[in-house]
């Protein structure tokens, strides 16, 4: 645990914030907590961690529910996984992450899907989240890519659909339209989304990708009246953006975006399913993997709830 003290011999340690430093602000919520009810930790945050260390630390902390990724479940073997998941009691929030149609192999795009959608259904993850893919080297069609990634989408529904995987289309910044995701808005995600049937493409509501949108209210709105929310996914907003700017995601409450509104959103619009705590930031990384779980929870406490 991260703590300092100003006075080693008469004071209390002061539990602190990671990566800030700073001294919490509230004491970290015990295991079975009601206000950690809906708390998930999705894998990226402790991204050092391997997929048992996670499912270790949850329990830990008294988090009920985590968001897995491909490749530390593949380390594992799919297998093993599942079961590890399943005697944990844990719930799986979403498995990450799936998509990148736009790739220009789309035969080996679709295949890598399908065993994705495999992989999914056999850990018992409701959704499986897709980021679409960014544009290809030399093509500025950007309307034609979209549309051709609509096409590839439309081939995995019925597949998902038959395995009881709902696909969750992310819209990721307009700063990733070119490398990640030529969704860039959660109005177009749920465009795309809207040409099939809700139980079987939702969206992931991702408050570091949409945070800034004006629309973002309304278009909240609109996917919880269509009951399209399959994710709601926490994180800030951190300034400087770092060199890469995939690893600017902060803990809650380090940034410039609302996260408890966005929050109070996804709920007035009908959603009650897990809050997913996803961070890409190397200092959150490098910092000791339950004291990162302890920050999560204080966080969500005081600035997400």
């Amino acid at each position: 645990m991260s703590t300092v003290s100003d006075d080693a011999t008469t004071a209390a340690p002061t539990v602190v914030d990671v990566p800030s430093g700073l001294p919490a602000a509230i004491p970290t919520p015990r295991p079975g907590d009601p206000r950690l009810s809906r708390l998930s930790l999705n894998q990226a945050t402790v991204k050092y961690w391997s997929l048992s260390q996670a499912v270790d630390g949850c329990l830990r902390a008294g988090v009920p529910a985590i968001g897995v990724w491909r490749e530390p479940v593949a380390e594992m073997g799919l297998a093993q996984a599942a079961r590890l998941l399943r005697r944990s009691g844990l719930r799986v929030s979403s498995h990450c992450r799936a998509g990148f149609l736009t790739d220009p192999d789309r035969a080996a795009a679709l295949e890598d899907n399908r065993r994705a959608i495999d992989e999914a259904a056999e850990l018992g993850a409701p959704c499986l989240v897709m980021v679409l893919g960014g544009m290809p080297d030399g093509d500025r069609d950007l309307v034609g890519i979209r549309e051709r990634a609509a096409d590839a989408l439309a081939e995995l529904v019925p597949y998902a659909a038959e395995r009881g995987v709902r696909l969750a289309l992310e819209a990721l910044h307009p700063m990733f339209c070119a490398d990640r995701a030529v969704l860039s808005t959660l109005g177009q995600a749920l465009d795309l989304a809207e040409r099939f049937d809700a139980a079987a493409v939702g969206v992931v509501v991702d408050a570091y990708h949409v945070w800034w949108d004006p629309q973002v209210w309304e278009q909240i709105a609109r996917a919880g009246a269509g009951g399209r929310i399959a994710s709601f996914q926490a994180c800030d907003w951190e300034l400087p953006i770092p060199s890469d700017a995939l690893l600017g995601r902060g803990m809650v409450g380090d940034g410039h975006a609302d996260v408890g509104a966005l929050r109070r959103a996804v709920d007035a619009a009908g959603y009650d399913g897990d809050i997913e705590v996803e961070i890409f930031n190397k200092r959150v990384w490098e910092a000791d993997g339950d004291d990162v779980v302890a920050t999560v929870a204080r966080r969500h406490v005081q600035h997400v709830l």
